[in-house]
């Protein structure tokens, strides 16, 4: 969340923001509350002060029948104002939990469409076979069976295609290793502080995409960076360990409703799939230039396999509530003949600390929020995607990017 006393010091620049990002929640009715919760915080601390002074008095010889009477009206008083005082924080609370981050400072304005290209790689090649039908040919993927086991948008690897999953997962761990990342394996589920404090706070009830676990205070993850933010909650970070950098592996659930259709079919949209994460807790000071690290190692491993791609700046309309900003890589799609989604790279900013009490302590003493950021090294299924559409042979066999042929036995070709 954002601090509340930057927003009541910057209340027109953060109702620009939020409105940019697409979000309805109005400042001056959260100015409106927080205050309403303030001015009630201060009655009740004013009367529980008076409520100590007079237990004091009533403990010394007989009290007066005043006293009493007082005594008994502070104490009904107070517990009306104590119940407003939570029904208060509770709205104020929900109200601000809908504001998202702000925005930095060369983020397009605008929705999807309005997002900006600022780098291409590769050369736009066209005439594959798609991906699904490919794939389906060799029997190296199994949708139908996966739907009966548990439904639509689930599916089987199989063979080859399982193995070349686990070739891209080897190949980017041992890149993103070497280049000073610490390897997590995570917990696929967590609990609802440290899901909302991720802050993905959806833009109405209807759109959250997770999948939570009936009469439990569990969620399964979306991605291995909600948990891994949760790592250091409620800790302090001396400021000579930062950089703090995670490479968490985990399997990502997301409901991903409403999103069928021609450019979803197959492995590109699907309810379950791999991933690993990359991530960072940084002074800061560090934080923008650790994104732009974190590009630069996303871009290392799609030039290293070979994919043409493009690298967006996301417009504010398509940011998500925690990102401050956020670059996409998207690959060349010879199928569809566009750019297709396939990496992130975000900056959060201090937005998710704040939420789980992240700070750093400085070499002079001092304690301050910190900065997280995130970004996907690989996502297999659209990278087993982009893999297909780009390496395939018009006899039906499939080269093996010259990367990952150390861990497939060498061969070249499948």
């Amino acid at each position: 969340m954002l601090d509340i006393r930057f927003i009541r010091d910057n209340p027109e620049l953060v109702q620009e923001n939020l409105e940019a990002k697409g979000y309805k929640v109005q400042i001056s009715t959260l100015l409106e509350a927080d205050a309403a919760r303030r001015g009630l915080q201060q009655q009740a601390d004013e009367l529980r002060e008076k409520r100590n002074t007079i237990s004091t008095q009533l403990k010394g010889g007989r009290p007066s029948d005043e006293l009493v009477a007082e005594s008994k009206s502070i104490k009904e008083t107070l517990m009306t104002i104590e119940t407003d005082l939570k029904s208060a924080d509770d709205t104020y609370q929900d109200l601000i939990n809908q504001v998202p981050n702000i925005l930095q400072e060369d983020v397009p304005r605008g929705g999807e469409e309005d997002s900006v290209e600022i780098k291409r790689w590769g050369e736009q090649n066209s005439g594959a076979v798609d991906h699904l039908d490919f794939a389906t040919a060799r029997d190296w993927i199994d949708f139908e069976r996966g739907s009966k086991v548990a439904g639509a948008k689930f599916y089987y690897l199989k063979g080859d295609l399982a193995l070349l999953e686990n070739a891209i997962t080897q190949y980017a761990l041992n890149l993103v290793t070497q280049k000073g990342f610490t390897l997590l394996t995570v917990p696929a589920l967590v609990n609802s502080r440290i899901a909302g404090g991720t802050g993905f706070a959806p833009r109405s009830s209807d759109q959250s995409d997770e999948y939570y676990i009936e009469g439990e205070d569990l969620a399964l993850i979306a991605t291995a960076e909600i948990p891994i933010t949760g790592y250091h909650a409620d800790e302090i970070i001396d400021e000579a360990q930062l950089p703090l950098l995670y490479a968490g592996y985990s399997p990502s659930f997301r409901k991903e409703a409403g999103t069928y259709g021609k450019h979803n079919r197959g492995l590109f949209r699907v309810h379950q799939f791999n991933k690993l994460e990359l991530y960072a807790f940084t002074t800061p000071e560090q934080s923008r230039q650790v994104h732009e690290q974190i590009l630069a190692l996303e871009e290392e491993i799609w030039q290293a396999l070979g994919i043409p791609y493009h690298v967006i700046n996301i417009a504010a309309g398509d940011l998500g509530a925690p990102a401050s900003k956020k670059y996409d890589i998207e690959y060349w799609s010879p199928v569809d003949g566009i750019y297709r989604e396939l990496t992130s790279a975000s900056n959060c900013t201090d937005f998710q600390a704040r939420n789980l009490n992240i700070r750093v302590r400085r070499a002079d003493g001092n304690v301050e929020v910190l900065h997280t950021l995130n970004g996907t090294a690989v996502s297999l299924a659209r990278s087993l995607v982009a893999i297909l559409e780009h390496y395939q042979n018009e006899d039906g066999t499939l080269r093996v990017p010259e990367v990952l042929r150390m861990y497939m036995g060498n061969r070249d070709i499948l």
